[in-house]
């Protein structure tokens, strides 16, 4: 198996009703992937794209579609689907293409365009609920997660104040990001919790938005690094996935047990035993507040129930001992699905060469870990990575 490291990366803006078209915010972000690598399709062996369900761009076959926005012409192309898990995953496919041997140099781009799903990308959902046990309580996604949270809330007695934290955190992070939705410097603990509440325990603020967006990678061998003089690779150190039962009714929501498994299959390749110790800063997934919390625990980077204490102390800061989100994730950057590749493996790619401009981790940084969740409560994709 071949060592893999990530050579360049890019990302358009995050914005709710972009004007571009998905194959144009493809090409918008594979450009200045391809820029920052200093390559040009010509030198790219394998394109690997990754984008949620068809119909958040209203149209079908998607992948066919926005193929050639990617620079998929007349080139080997594979798209990856693993729902909100795919940010992280598609990473992973292009790491096995190069890892495998079968391309020097892939090419993935993620792209998401929900302002075309309407009324609400949500709406795509009411078809995926078992028609017997889910359908007739007419569910929807957030009273779904809002359940979840509440759970865990309650097993661990975490108080919302101390999830509120979080997204004031993310935003605040978000203010230095060029891509930022809705980055927010001045946001309060107050202000979220005064803000609507759509499930309890659930409010507006506790969410990231709707996005549109794209964002790229380029991931090349070590004989391709060698051969291109690359200067600041940043390499695939262990990578994980793991998917669990369909229903989430027959679940505990309190703890994210794929992702721990994910996770010890991903430090596992890295050699990581004591990931605490061992993982100077994290990227986890952060649609909702509470998941930042719930998916540091389920990467093992503190006990069950203990991340909100260390939000609390200010440990998850840029600037503390284990940052947390420096991008602003999901809740401060926004929430292209799959697009969120950019927030997560490549702010990972970003920090750890140096190129994160202001929202650069003060401390020198060696190793960092992403995740991503999908599916119904029941996938996560873990990427670990190393200067």
């Amino acid at each position: 198996m071949r060592k893999v490291a990530c050579i360049g990366a890019g990302m358009t803006l995050f914005r709710r009703r972009l004007k571009e078209t998905p194959k144009e915010l493809c090409w918008e972000a594979t450009r200045m992937a391809l820029d920052a690598a200093k390559l040009e399709m010509k030198d790219i062996d394998a394109v690997v794209t990754g984008s949620a369900p068809d119909a958040f761009d209203g149209v079908h076959m998607k992948g066919e579609y926005y193929a050639d926005g990617c620079g998929g012409f007349r080139k080997p192309i594979t798209r990856v689907f693993t729902g909100g898990g795919t940010g992280v995953f598609s990473p992973i496919a292009a790491w096995w293409h190069v890892a495998s041997g079968l391309a020097d140099i892939a090419l993935v781009v993620n792209e998401e365009k929900m302002s075309s799903c309407y009324p609400h990308a949500q709406s795509v959902f009411a078809h995926i609920w078992d028609p017997i046990l889910d359908r007739p309580l007419n569910p929807n996604l957030v009273w779904i997660f809002a359940m979840e949270m509440n759970r865990y809330m309650t097993v661990h007695k975490i108080k919302k104040e101390d999830i509120a934290r979080v997204a004031v955190k993310n935003k605040r992070n978000a203010v230095a990001h060029p891509a930022a939705q809705l980055a927010d410097a001045k946001i309060t603990v107050e202000d979220v919790l005064n803000s609507e509440v759509l499930a309890w325990p659930v409010q507006r603020l506790d969410i990231s938005p709707p996005s549109d967006g794209a964002s790229a990678l380029i991931l090349a061998s070590e004989d391709a690094v060698k051969r291109l003089k690359v200067e600041t690779p940043v390499w695939f150190s262990g990578v994980g996935w793991c998917i669990d039962s369909t229903m989430w009714t027959d679940r505990d929501l309190y703890f994210p047990r794929y992702l721990a498994q994910a996770s010890q299959m991903a430090y596992k390749q890295a050699k990581i035993d004591n990931p605490r110790k061992q993982i100077d800063f994290a990227e986890p997934y952060d649609p909702f507040d509470y998941k930042e919390l719930h998916h540091m625990e389920g990467l093992l980077l503190c006990g069950k129930g203990e991340a909100a204490k260390l939000t609390r102390e200010g440990v998850t800061e840029r600037d503390g001992d284990l940052p947390t989100c420096p991008s602003g994730g999901l809740l401060g950057v926004g929430n292209p699905i799959a697009a969120t590749m950019g927030t997560k493996v490549g702010e990972l790619y970003w920090q750890l060469s140096g190129q994160a401009g202001k929202r650069q981790i003060p401390k020198e940084i060696h190793t960092g870990v992403t995740n991503a969740w999908g599916d119904l409560m029941q996938f996560s994709s873990v990427v670990v990575m190393r200067a």
